[in-house]
């Protein structure tokens, strides 16, 4: 089967599916994965097709806007939408979306009759069990919870709107807003695999047919991968450090955070070491920190005494994964949920506002997460969760149902 994966966002919303693709390509199937320029050397490492989708994903202005994050969103989506057909829609027997390609995809299988298969890395369902993720709320009850988890669906559909007015005439569809496209596909119990893992995020019992939590899909690696001399070394040098970086958050903010990041070792007397990420973390700190550039999740984390990161939903399961306690720092969009959910099972501290974050309150955390055996009982338990989950399997089984189905 020639299966067309289609994601859009940071490096957090499309390194996962370099991983599903990988697992879908060796059990025999032709797999593509539609992605933003910078993300196509990711994609072809993995040994996928890589397909170009236009736009840029790159965080601009002030994130932590909501109203900018919205109108940055819908430009994006609007763009995406000029040169979704020609990227997405070229020989596929099946499409696998992502909760942000998934309101152009749509459209795209309609005029097609393409089949499709949701496959996201957040709950965007409304469920009395938790607010929206995207809202950073605390929980409203169970009413409360349901009602804003409508809302935030709504306000979704007002932002892929135009980029998926303008497919649908390009595709020569008639008019149908976002959100009645969105309810047809509810009444239709349009299928929907999401990749994380139930101990962080136990299934609503709430959520309609169609909607099911299947584990990670983790990004690719090599196998003959290493880490760097110069990082092996450090790691032999001494404990086990802690690994500081904010990911594609803080641009343009890496000489102040380096500076507190240090601070905050130092006060907390554990060794460090900086992820330079999207702020351009680092520090001339001598022997006790490290400053390094991208390195796999997978081979660092388990080395690791702790993690400081921005809750991004793929970091935040690395850690567990690994079986280490966090620190969290939530910037924007889904990231306080997923730092809420990481305290929630016991295996971080509680979060720390990045508006204000100081050494001071960084120290304190951390003290707490490496030195109160709690937390990294906690990530370990959920660990051993996440290792009877197989993320990658449950959507291959899916993809084999359709198969069969055909």
């Amino acid at each position: 089967m020639r299966i067309l994966i289609a994601a859009a966002g940071s490096r957090g919303d499309v390194d996962p599916y370099t991983g599903l693709g990988a697992a879908l390509r060796a059990a025999g199937h032709e797999v593509a994965l539609a992605a933003t320029a910078p993300f196509a050397t990711l994609v072809r490492a993995a040994g996928l097709e890589f397909r170009a989708l236009p736009g840029d994903t790159r965080p601009r202005g002030d994130v932590t806007d909501r109203r900018e994050l919205m109108r940055t969103a819908s430009a994006f989506l609007t763009e995406l939408g000029q040169g979704f057909a020609d990227a997405v829609g070229e020989g596929a027997d099946l499409l696998l979306l992502s909760a942000t390609t998934a309101p152009l995809g749509w459209h795209l299988a309609e005029a097609t009759g393409t089949p499709a298969l949701g496959v996201y890395l957040q709950p965007t369902a409304p469920t009395g069990d938790f607010p929206p993720v995207v809202t950073g709320a605390r929980s409203l009850g169970r009413f409360g919870n349901r009602a804003a988890g409508r809302l935030a669906l709504r306000m979704a559909d007002r932002i892929s709107e135009p980029g998926a007015a303008r497919l649908r005439e390009r595709l020569g569809l008639p008019p149908l807003s976002a959100s009645a496209m969105r309810r047809r596909t509810e009444r239709a119990h349009w299928p929907v695999l999401h990749g994380y893992s139930t101990a962080l995020v136990p299934a609503p019992s709430d959520w309609r047919p169609g909607l099911e939590a299947v584990g990670n899909w983790w990004p690719h690696v090599d196998p003959a991968r290493r880490l760097p001399a110069r990082l092996a070394d450090f790691l032999d040098a001494g404990p086990p450090p802690v690994l500081i970086g904010f990911g594609s958050m803080a641009a343009g903010e890496g000489e102040r955070l380096g500076e507190l990041a240090v601070r905050a070792l130092r006060r907390a007397g554990l060794r460090g070491i900086l992820q330079s990420g999207a702020a351009g973390l680092a520090a001339d700190a001598g022997p006790d920190v490290l400053t390094v550039g991208d390195v796999p999740h997978a081979l660092l984390f388990p080395r690791l005494a702790a993690v400081v990161h921005h809750a991004g939903a793929g970091t935040s399961a690395a850690g567990l994964r690994a079986g280490i306690p966090a620190v969290t720092v939530p910037v924007t969009a889904d990231q306080p949920f997923w730092a809420r959910r990481l305290a929630a099972i016991g295996a971080a501290t509680a979060p720390l506002p990045y508006a204000s974050l100081t050494a001071e309150g960084l120290a304190g955390a951390l003290d707490r997460a490496v030195r109160r055996e709690t937390y990294a009982g906690a990530a370990r338990a959920a660990a051993r969760h996440m290792r009877s989950e197989d993320g990658a399997r449950r959507v291959l089984r899916a993809v084999e149902g359709l198969v069969r189905a055909g």
